[in-house]
């Protein structure tokens, strides 16, 4: 961590590294506000990005548990508005969507989309993807695409008939007492968001609002998150059965690179946060530890 921090290029690391029984280890290097020297810690608050896909994954499971969903529902089933500007609305199932195997383009791949802006709006940012060619045929491959989790997320708001984040503060943040998680950045503490730097840039107040990428954390509450997605106390065995996604991820927006994996061979949970980005360099979303 240190010789990471030591780097030119960035600012601050966050690690946590947990096994088996025993208690987390921290450590912190660098800082959140290079130009007024504040360090960074442990208990900073952090723009966790796509580690956020975790909890919406984990929010379908259980209303699939509940049989309130089903994975073979299709998207046109559920967003009957949206069949006539996704390719393959009728046979993209829930399954395909959580699973990144729907063909639907990635929004943030098209034309006119910039990390440079903010984006607040789950309507104006979808329509970056809808009226274009399916990459590929529902099921046939994997592609990683956030307009999969940002669906969900719709899908969840018209199901229930509030928003989904409630749903799973109630299922997944309540009981496993993550109490330094939200759901989205307006709603973190101010003083102990780290600041993120872009090509030397500060992109703190720079806000992503879309399901899927838009959670704030603490380093210990997603490293207990991990380690409750993988020893099975997230699930009740059904659904641990029915779950159909990683159990571990990555991160990325503007200023901050995340990266959260379990080590099945030590059962050893891992997380690390780094509040820099550049370079057009990203860790990949799912994460390999062996």
């Amino acid at each position: 961590v240190q010789q990471a921090a030591n780097n030119p290029d960035v600012a601050g690391v966050i690690a946590y590294v947990q096994q088996g029984n025993q208690n987390a280890i921290f450590n912190a290097e660098g800082f959140s506000e290079p130009d007024t020297n504040v360090s960074i810690s442990p208990s900073d608050q952090f723009k966790i990005a796509s580690i956020s896909k975790l909890f919406i994954a984990a929010g379908i499971t259980k209303l699939v548990a509940a049989q309130r969903l089903q994975l073979n529902d299709t998207l046109a089933l559920w967003l009957p508005e949206l069949s006539n500007r996704i390719e393959n609305a009728e046979s993209i199932t829930l399954e395909n969507l959580i699973e990144h195997r729907s063909g639907i383009p990635d929004f943030d791949s098209q034309t006119g989309f910039s990390w440079e802006d903010p984006h607040v709006d789950l309507l104006s940012t979808l329509t970056f993807a809808l009226d274009k060619s399916a990459y590929f045929s529902p099921d046939a491959r994997y592609e990683y695409s956030n307009t999969n989790y940002l669906l969900l997320g719709l899908i969840m708001d018209r199901l229930l008939s509030f928003n989904h984040e409630k749903m799973l503060n109630d299922d997944i943040l309540v009981p496993l007492e993550l109490n330094n998680t939200v759901f989205q950045q307006t709603d973190a503490d101010p003083q102990r968001l780290v600041h993120g730097y872009w090509n030397d840039v500060d992109r703190y107040a720079q806000v992503y609002a879309i399901p899927g990428g838009s959670m704030v954390s603490t380093i210990d509450d997603i490293g207990r998150f991990m380690r409750a997605l993988n020893n099975g106390t997230l699930f009740s065995q059904e659904e641990q059965v029915l779950y159909r996604y990683f159990n571990n991820h990555s991160g990325w927006l503007p200023g901050y690179q995340s990266i959260a994996g379990y080590h099945q061979q030590t059962d050893s949970v891992v997380v690390v946060f780094v509040n820099s980005t550049g370079g057009g360099e990203r860790i990949s979303h799912s994460c390999d530890l062996r």
